[in-house]
């Protein structure tokens, strides 16, 4: 049957990250309290079109935001791609944001900065890999990890 491909990986959030640690994040940043960047996302559900909001890292590399998934295709990342669009949260404040796809090859940076500013948090979810990695190294887990550019809503 051999192993799921990497583009399809996906990593369960534990006990403690789903009911302790996500939570507190999400309260706090509801508030309006950025923890370290982290925003709720919230997207449409593709079947039930309820908004579903998560807590993420928002990246800033070199004027430019990102959405990134350090646990691989989640449900905000399947609903995200089905439409394009969603919203950034802080406090009372939403942003409605649209988002495009990058391939493998625009990754690696990206990745790299993630890294730098959220391995404390995200370190697990990247195998090992991390900051210092070779481009070569992070082109190969780049599949697993989906990034969007954020831009205006179309």
């Amino acid at each position: 049957m051999g192993h799921p491909e990497m583009a399809d990986r996906y990593v369960r959030p534990s006990w403690f990250t789903r009911n302790i640690f996500n939570r507190l994040v999400a309260l706090l940043t509801r508030l309006g309290v950025s923890v370290y960047g982290s925003r709720i996302l919230a997207v449409r559900g593709r079947t039930s079109g309820e908004w579903r909001t998560t807590p993420i890292n928002l990246l800033i590399y070199q004027g430019e935001r990102y959405l990134v998934a350090p646990r691989g295709v989640t449900q905000w990342v399947r609903n995200i791609r089905a439409s394009g669009e969603g919203e950034l949260r802080l406090g009372w404040r939403r942003e409605l944001i649209g988002v495009v796809e990058l391939n493998d090859e625009a990754k690696p940076e990206l990745l790299r900065a993630y890294l730098r500013r959220w391995r404390f948090e995200v370190g697990t979810f990247f195998q090992g890999v991390g900051p210092e990695a070779s481009d070569e190294e992070l082109c190969r887990i780049a599949p697993g990890y989906p990034v969007f550019r954020i831009g205006p809503t179309s």
